[in-house]
């Protein structure tokens, strides 16, 4: 019989990459998250970030954020429910709303909070979740907490979607969550037709816009916008640890759903309220995101030049149709060495390894901030050709 903890004395994985000097995981960064950093006293050139655009060492959003320190405070001391709500985090929360063009939002702690947070309350007994099988582990964490059941269905595949809902009851409870913009591999939800099928089927569709706030729509606002078809999904999630500077993440939808969140969330109820400086430096940032669209504009001049040079090269980057390129190498093992041989010629990458991918598509995952200039892309790519060429990723 095993005890509870045998399987962490018996874990050698991560030991056996370091051994090899090859382990590429909490690796420590001595500077802000821009679009250069600081790792063992280099200058690297950083393309495994979320700040798409390039708003975290912003001087704005940093005084906004010191700022609010000096009224409020470093910390609420408790709840959204009881004694943690701010002034600051009813605006937010207004300005948010109208943003991506619903009635109310609601602010949590994390990102990974909102969807744990919203599907577990809404999906109850009798009803069904449906997750694309790319959604992100928050999705499948919320979807495994709820009382109903969850069924999941190939990415992006409709009829596999809607085989599906046929298959439940119409007068059941239905609840489609997709991420707006896959996290690994960079592609787009297929929205126009998820909703079509969420009509048809008496369903309604929650959008993660995590890596879509900021990227996608004609203002930033995310994937139903860039659909047109805001008014016709019920919940778009976002966060704030990607375009918007900070730590944390909304909902919004409809007034009394976003009520009755209030009141039944208990990843809201029972968890700490979002910091004073986190709730100003997101305010602040939206305010940027909104004012300055070139910024978007060079997001989109980087990505396209990015995405046409590695396929120039030869590598393998999928579907992507966003900032996020998955750059397909195959075993873990040229992984990891990719990872750090790019890291030892001035560029940062993240490594996407099982069970994140099927065991023979290992990937580095690459994206890009409205802040990079062609200039430090054209130097990435030549280490992607130096790199790819002698690892045989590419002739």
């Amino acid at each position: 019989m095993m005890g509870l903890l045998d399987k962490c004395h018996n874990y050698t994985d991560a030991e056996d990459v370091r051994s090899m000097g090859l382990y590429p995981y909490f690796r420590p960064i001595s500077s802000e998250q821009d679009a250069e950093v600081v790792m063992d006293g280099k200058r690297v050139l950083m393309l495994g970030s979320n700040s798409y655009l390039g708003l975290t060492n912003d001087p704005r959003v940093k005084e906004a954020a010191i700022e609010a320190i000096r009224r409020f405070g470093t910390g609420c001391a408790g709840s959204r429910f009881l004694n943690g709500t701010l002034d600051i985090h009813i605006e937010l929360e207004e300005k948010l709303a109208r943003f991506v063009g619903k009635e109310a939002a609601l602010l949590y702690s994390t990102g990974f909070m909102v969807n744990q947070g919203v599907i577990s309350t809404l999906v109850g007994r009798g009803d069904y979740v449906f997750t694309d099988r790319l959604d992100h582990a928050s999705i499948v964490d919320g979807a495994r907490l709820a009382f109903g059941r969850a069924l999941r269905f190939r990415h992006n595949d409709m009829d596999e979607l809607e085989q599906r809902l046929s298959s439940c009851p119409r007068e059941a409870g239905k609840l489609i969550v997709v991420d707006g913009v896959f996290s690994m591999d960079g592609d787009i939800a297929r929205l126009p037709e998820i909703v079509e099928l969420a009509e048809r089927y008496n369903a309604e569709v929650m959008v993660d816009d995590a890596h879509a706030i900021g990227v996608l729509g004609p203002n930033g606002e995310g994937t139903a916008a860039h659909f047109g078809l805001t008014d016709r999904v019920a919940l778009i999630m976002g966060t704030f640890s990607k375009s918007l500077a900070s730590i944390g993440g909304f909902v919004a939808g409809d007034r009394v759903v976003i009520d009755y969140l209030k009141h039944h969330s208990r990843a809201l109820i029972f968890s700490a309220s979002l910091p004073p400086a986190s709730v100003a430096a997101v305010s602040c940032a939206l305010d940027i995101l909104i004012s300055e669209p070139e910024r978007r504009e060079n997001l989109w001049r980087n990505t396209h030049f990015m995405q046409s040079e590695l396929r120039r090269l030869g590598f393998d980057v999928g579907n992507t149709e966003t900032p996020i390129i998955p750059v397909v190498v195959g075993d873990m093992l040229t992984c990891f060495k990719m990872c750090r041989m790019l890291q030892d010629e001035g560029v940062f990458v993240n490594p996407v390894v099982p069970p994140a991918v099927e065991p023979n598509r290992c990937l580095i995952r690459v994206s890009f901030m409205a802040t990079h200039t062609i200039e430090e892309l054209s130097f990435a790519v030549k280490k992607f050709e130096y790199v790819g060429k002698k690892l045989g990723v590419i002739k």
